[in-house]
């Protein structure tokens, strides 16, 4: 395998090749090809992350996660349909991320929680139709982080055109790296297949209603951060029902070590540095194969920015407690909406029979 070929390779793949191999001296090659493409990856991501803040303003940091969030995903995965028609996706998912977060912000919180049903329901739909390709991680999460990083004025028009310039960005590599891909389908049918009955619909359905309703909670009671309850919620939501009881416990007990992590860094750190608990938790996704892990990391960088605005207690208790309730509050909605749907669809075939 060359030195390309295992940059290419997963956190997991990675693990799995220095696991395999024998040879001391090839396991020592691996190893540092491992520590070096963490790194890279991690240099990577804070450059542009950094570019983006200096051209957009440090409220529009987000904006250069959501994009190189979307370009690393379009750099393999894909949509289900034909390339040429993938771009059009890819125009209609980045203009519902430049419109849909501003204008629910504008909203009460019943306005708001319809505009984030739509949404997020049209983000599924153009991204979500290869179920496999697990695109509405990257999708939703962009357009939950932009409506919980609001900005308006001057900082929204500089918004709108870091978004785009990241749009032609994404079409190029996308273009560029699926143009062979042998897809029938078209645009259209991603709308043309869409059926209340088949269980990628559903899905869609559950997991557009529970984050919708979720971060409706939570703006009702008057708490900070809801797109934290929607981020928890979409990642326990997953295709089918029964996955979803192992990543509950997961999302829950994994954010409470990452809280807790967290407060030890911050605790013994020097506030001059508090700035680079983000980067370290991004370091710590890196190295991490797994869910658990990466959910635990994932916690530094929300936490270093909650803290700096409600202090560290009221930060970490909110994450906690978010992210708990929110997951077991998908589990429960999950089993609802499949009891409704196994009842509806025994009424349909007794009136069939």
């Amino acid at each position: 395998m060359t030195f390309y070929q295992e940059l290419q390779l997963s956190s997991v793949g990675s693990k799995q090749l220095i696991k395999n191999t024998t040879d001391p001296r090839e396991k020592r090659r691996h190893i540092l090809i491992y520590n070096f493409k963490v790194y890279l990856v991690m240099a990577f991501c804070v450059a542009v992350v950094t570019i983006y803040s200096k051209l957009a303003g440090n409220d529009n940091s987000v904006v250069g996660v959501t994009v190189l969030l979307a370009l690393l995903v379009l750099r393999q995965a894909d949509f289900g349909i034909k390339t040429s028609n993938g771009l059009i996706s890819i125009a209609g998912i980045f203009a519902i991320l430049m419109v849909g977060p501003r204008l629910a912000n504008m909203l009460p919180p019943v306005g708001t929680f319809f505009i984030n049903v739509i949404c997020i329901m049209l983000l599924m739909i153009l991204g979500c139709h290869n179920v496999i390709m697990y695109n509405h991680s990257t999708f939703v999460l962009g357009y939950l982080l932009l409506f919980g990083y609001d900005v308006t004025g001057g900082a929204y028009i500089r918004r709108v055109v870091g978004l785009a310039v990241g749009m032609a960005i994404c079409m190029f590599v996308f273009y560029k790296n699926q143009k062979n891909r042998p897809y029938r389908r078209t645009f259209a049918d991603l709308f043309k297949e869409f059926d209340l009955h088949s269980a990628r619909n559903i899905w869609y359905i559950k997991l557009t209603l529970i984050v919708s309703s979720a971060m409706l909670i939570v703006e009702l009671l008057g708490l900070p951060r809801a797109m934290w309850a929607g981020i928890a919620c979409m990642s326990v939501c997953l295709p089918f029902t029964e996955d979803c009881k192992d990543r509950v416990f997961d999302r829950g007990m994994f954010n409470v070590v990452g809280c807790a992590l967290f407060v030890v860094l911050y605790l013994i750190l020097p506030k001059s540095m508090y700035s680079m608990i983000g980067i370290i938790g991004g370091i710590g996704v890196g190295y991490s194969a797994g869910y658990r892990w990466q959910t635990a990391f994932n916690t530094f960088g929300a936490l270093a920015i909650a803290s700096s605005l409600f202090g560290m207690p009221m930060a970490v208790a909110l994450r906690a407690g978010i992210n708990i309730v929110a997951a077991a509050y998908t589990v429960l909605c999950n089993k609802i909406v499949d009891r409704m749907h196994v009842t509806i669809k025994g009424i349909n075939l007794s009136h069939d029979g």
